[in-house]
């Protein structure tokens, strides 16, 4: 039997239409009433003109959202979905993360991944070919700020040179990683250093092939299977939504994070309502207020 429950949380309204301040607020500690296990929060810095996708270059920054959530509600999770951590200074990153995590009592995940839009990187001017090994630096040095105190170290990559060097606070306690991304290499890093693999979009019959690889690899007892949906009830059929969670449980998902597609705040709230009744329906953990 799977050790990992089954939950789910939920994505903000953190861009385009519906996205501003009362949207996030609202949404979030909805979510927190109804008995979602985390709220999430995408990254994107630069978008160009033309990209397909995201369909709005009007993202609020992840990190001031994370805080702004953090202030407006007590008990739920607080999540990236996902940061592209190399495209940022990981030791900024660790702090960021860290403040959050001492602020709202322990409360943050990290979902990460290496990026794939490389006009954002070439803006950034961070080489886009080096994202795999910067991703994996990144992550070192974040958990030895994480967990280290006097540090001395060297990071080639980032050309990063600690000698006896502090960086308080540190989180409340081990901060889960959660890994995106679908190529090998990312389910490598998943298995390797993640406390569980966070996948975006993907069908229950393409998750399955996903999840058969990351169980081939050695990975911890309580590691996380986690999907992104674009699930929404009031655009979308319920029983088909009601069919795919069983689907995506049955090849191994724990956790979801549906994304509801709704441009005003109330129809947003609506559709959050629904997914968490769809998500009680289908025996996932959901927390009563």
């Amino acid at each position: 039997m799977n050790p990992v429950p089954l939950t789910a949380g939920i994505h903000l309204p953190q861009a385009g239409p519906a996205a501003s301040g009362d949207s996030i607020t609202q949404v979030a500690q909805l979510a927190e009433e109804l008995g979602f296990r985390d709220v999430w929060v995408s990254d994107h810095l630069v978008i160009p003109s033309n990209a397909k996708y995201p369909p709005s270059a009007y993202v609020f920054e992840p990190f001031a959202v994370m805080a702004w959530v953090a202030a407006q509600t007590s008990r739920i999770g607080i999540g990236t979905t996902v940061l592209v951590l190399p495209m940022r200074n990981p030791i900024v990153t660790a702090k960021s993360l860290a403040s959050i995590d001492q602020l709202s009592g322990g409360r943050v995940i990290l979902g990460t991944a290496a990026g794939w839009l490389k006009a954002e990187f070439d803006a950034l001017g961070i080489p886009f070919d080096e994202r795999g090994p910067r991703t994996d630096e990144a992550l070192e040095i974040i958990k030895c700020l994480w967990k280290e105190d006097h540090i001395s170290a060297s990071y080639p990559i980032h050309g990063a040179e600690f000698v006896e060097m502090r960086a308080k606070p540190q989180p409340v306690s081990d901060i889960p990683i959660w890994i995106g991304g679908h190529a090998d290499v990312a389910l490598r890093r998943a298995a390797r250093v993640g406390d569980g693999w966070h996948g975006a979009f993907l069908s229950p019959s393409e998750t399955s092939r996903m999840v058969k690889k990351l169980h081939s690899y050695e990975h911890k007892d309580d590691f996380v299977i986690s999907m992104r949906t674009n699930w929404d009830p009031l655009k979308d059929d319920t029983e088909k939504i009601l069919s795919e969670i069983s689907k995506y449980v049955e090849v191994g998902v724990t956790h979801f994070v549906p994304e509801p597609r709704q441009r005003d705040k109330l129809e947003y709230m609506r559709s959050v309502e629904i997914l968490a009744d769809l998500f009680d329906q289908s025996g996932i953990h959901l927390f009563r207020s």
